[in-house]
Formats: C-alpha cells, structure tokens, sequence
C-alpha cells in the first residue's frame, strides 16, 4: 500500500504520463503463415480510430495515434482532411506518421539502402510525402524504420549502403518543419539474415547525427538480441540526448511483438527508471514519445490495448516511487544490496489503489477494462464489422 505522499506523486506523474496507440493494432493482424480474423476488428482508417478512442475513453492516456500511411492514407496527401476529421470524432488526434517503405515489390533489394537509384527516389519521395503528410495533421514525428540488408555475405555493399542512407536521410531532415522530428528506428535482423543496413542503436545514432539535429534514435524493446540490457542504452542516448522515443512491447525469444509486461514487466520498469532518474538529476522532462507496437493476433484487440495502457500505467508509477536520492547515496557509496533494493521495494509496491483513486478523481471508471467490456461496444463491433472481416479471409488467401 502507498502512503498519501506516494499516491500523490503517482497522481502527479499519470497526470502527464502518455502512450501513443498503433492504427495497426486495431486491424486484423498474422504471422508468417496466416492471417487470424475477428469479427470486431477494424476494417477502416474510421474504424481504427474510433476503437483506439475507446481506449483513450476508459485509461485517459492514449490520446494519440500512430498511422501507416499506405494503410491508414489510402490516397495519400488528398486523404489527410478526412482521416483528421475521423480522429477528432473518435476524441483523439494524430500522432507519429509512418512511411512503408518495405512493402511494394521494388524494395525486395532495399529502399534508400537499394542499388537502384530510381528506387532509391521513390522511397525517398513516398518519405517525403509523409513528412507533408505530418505538417498538414499537425504530427511532430516522422518515425522511420527500415527492412534493408542482405541475407548473404558479399552480396551488398554494406559501406556503399550506409553512404545511400546517410544521403537519403539528410534530404528527409531538410524538409522537416521547425516542430518536427524525424526518429531513426534499427532492428538487428529480419527480414533480412546477414546484414540489416540500421542493425543497432549506434548505427541509429550515427545516422541520425548525419542527418541533422532534428533526427533522434527510436528504440523498440523487441528490436534487440536475447538478453541485451535496453536500459543502459537509454541511459546512454538520454545522456547524449539523443532519444526520441520507444516502441514498447515485450518478447520470449525475438520481435514477439507480445503484451507490454506480460514476460518481462521488471525490464519494462528499468526502462522507465532510468528515465526518470535522468529526469531527477537533470532537472528537466525527457522528450520521449511513448509508443505501442504489438501484435495482437489472437486476443481481443480492444481489450489487449486497454490490458498494455494499464500495465504502462502501472510499470511508470511503480518507477515513480524509486527514492533516487537514496538510490544516489547508496550508488556512490557501493551499498550494493541496498542501491538494489531501491529498486525491489518500488517495483514491489501495490500502486492499484493510488491508480483507482486518480482515475476515480478523472471522472473514469476505476476498473478501465471491465467498464469496456460492460458497454457492449464489442459486440457492437462484431455485428456491424463480421461480415467484413469474414470475407477478408478469402482474399488473403
């Protein structure tokens, strides 16, 4: 249980604590070898905006949502007033703007990393189209990551590679707006199995260097090899101040792309004390944008974004009540056992109620996800959309 002056950092911290929704969870989602349908799923950029405002309606902390432009702005700039209006009617508003730029045939050999300079170009337009896409919504992010590599040694030129992207993103930083940024995302394989072009945060970060001051490093938690401690690489890119936001997620083996917490909340909480402490020792607020990257194949996907937004909640003021003072003192005094149980006792901490007496303070239920399932907006769903969804199944086929 915490105590009131707890509870009222807690409160503090929710009050200004954001997680930004994929459009893409809301859709139906796979694996490798087939697509799983649901009934409910959205089938429209509408669709997916208006259940992403259902999980802001009940958690009070996703008031954004990410798009994919080839998904979500199907004729592109001339799309934007419309799928605007749509998110202001869902009571939430555009965020990060995602290129697809691995997608179309032409980007089997790479997109800014191709040999072919006419690919090249239109990988680089379709970017920049979405940066135009960003200034038209009022969206500061242009979040970039790309499947370029090989899968055989000796079949790219990785050097020749990095030369190709150095230039494609300074040409994209030179036609950002003043208020937008341009975040640089890395994964260390797959699609490709030799080499990926953006393989680690260095490679990231030395881009995004080139490119400008307005490019930052995106991390994504599942973007890394087994067992790779993520929270000493945002403690570095925070004290280079050069990271610009998280994919959050969680992983078994690789980009498993599960339920934030559901493996692994302990790491996810490490993250968000390393923020915070730099946050302490600074003094001033890390410019991070929080975002979900999951896919949510089998559970209800409503639902499973209400179940990551709580757990973010809940991870974040555990994180919260980290006593860094203490934890200094005992840091520069090489009090191992207690430095660590710093962290344990916070991690411990039953932060529930302080959370159920904020949302209850914000006019919300105090149990987000049973209140969601009580409106029958699922089966509302299901009824208006099944039809659709079922018919999706033969034309993936």
């Amino acid at each position: 249980m915490t105590t009131s002056a707890q509870a009222e950092r807690i409160h503090k911290a929710l009050d200004t604590f954001a997680i930004e929704l994929p459009s893409w969870g809301f859709a139906n989602t796979g694996t490798r070898f087939g697509k799983f349908i649901q009934d409910s799923a959205a089938t429209t950029t509408e669709e997916k905006l208006n259940d992403a405002g259902q999980v802001h309606l009940y958690t009070a902390c996703c008031p954004s949502v990410a798009t994919h432009v080839l998904w979500d702005f199907p004729e592109g700039l001339k799309s934007t007033a419309a799928v605007m209006a749509s998110a202001e009617k869902a009571g939430v508003r555009l965020g990060a703007i995602n290129p697809n730029v691995f997608q179309d045939q032409i980007y089997k050999n790479g997109s800014l990393g191709n040999p072919d300079p006419e690919i090249r170009q239109a990988a680089l337009n379709h970017i920049l189209d979405c940066v135009e896409i960003g200034k038209q919504t009022g969206s500061r992010d242009v979040s970039l990551w790309f499947a370029d590599g090989s899968s055989f040694p000796g079949t790219a030129s990785i050097r020749q590679r990095k030369k190709w992207f150095t230039e494609g993103l300074q040409e994209t930083h030179a036609h950002l707006s003043p208020k937008q940024r341009m975040l640089v995302e890395y994964k260390p394989f797959e699609p490709y199995s030799y080499h990926m072009d953006l393989g680690d945060w260095g490679m990231a970060l030395i881009l995004s260097r080139h490119a400008g001051p307005q490019a930052k490093v995106l991390v994504d938690t599942g973007h890394h090899y087994q067992a790779q401690n993520i929270e000493q690489i945002v403690a570095w890119l925070l004290s280079e101040d050069m990271l610009g936001g998280f994919h959050f997620n969680d992983r078994r083996y690789a980009d498993d792309d599960l339920t934030l917490g559901s493996i692994d909340p302990y790491q996810v909480f490490r993250i968000f004390n390393e923020i915070i402490c730099f946050e302490w020792e600074t003094g001033k607020r890390a410019d991070i944008a929080y975002m979900i990257d999951q896919s949510h194949n089998l559970k209800n996907k409503i639902e499973e974004m209400i179940q990551t937004a709580v757990t973010a909640q809940e991870l974040y003021s555990k994180a919260v009540l980290v006593d860094q003072e203490k934890l200094a003192d005992y840091q520069m005094k090489g009090e191992l056992i207690d430095a660590e149980e710093c962290l344990k006792q916070a991690f411990g901490s039953d932060v529930r109620p302080a959370i159920r007496e904020w949302r209850k303070s914000k006019g919300l239920a105090e149990e987000p996800l049973q209140a969601f399932r009580a409106s029958g907006y699922t089966e509302r769903a299901e009824r208006e959309r099944g039809a659709k969804n079922k018919g999706s199944v033969a034309s993936y086929a």
